[in-house]
């Protein structure tokens, strides 16, 4: 299903590895990875996540990192223009109006490169994941 969703919403960006990329095996080795110029916008997403949701057990996943509590919480991935937070639905659609001034679709918010994380929002639809997660775990 991650496959659909990452293939069918990135906008004609090739976000697969090339078969001459390094695999990356943890998600220190993806950050180190990435061009120098976004590194910091990529430990920073990771830390809201980890933060927000800190009994969620890291990963890499799809060639991505990932997050899990619980069930899929979040993924996050570096294109070309901007970075892809993955959250499976309904999420992204109840955030909608708060999510306007970026590209979104089912699982996916673009934040653009050339502007800065909104933390706070980000910190918002991580906490709403995690709650839906543990709901659907209760039952």
């Amino acid at each position: 299903m991650i496959l659909i969703l990452l293939s069918g919403h990135t906008r004609g960006h090739n976000i697969r590895k090339k078969s001459n990329e390094k695999s990356t095996t943890n998600v220190e080795s993806y950050i180190e990875a990435a061009p120098r110029e976004v590194r910091a916008k990529l430990i920073q997403l990771r830390k809201i996540i980890k933060t927000t949701a800190p009994r969620a057990h890291e990963r890499m996943s799809y060639g991505m990192p990932y997050y899990g509590y619980k069930g899929r919480l979040a993924y996050f991935r570096l294109a070309k223009t901007h970075i892809g937070l993955y959250i499976p639905p309904p999420v992204i659609a109840e955030h909608k109006k708060e999510l306007e001034e970026y590209g979104t679709s089912t699982a996916t918010v673009r934040f653009p490169l050339n502007k800065k994380l909104p933390a706070k929002l980000i910190q918002k639809l991580v906490k709403v994941r995690v709650k839906k997660n543990e709901e659907k775990n209760k039952k």
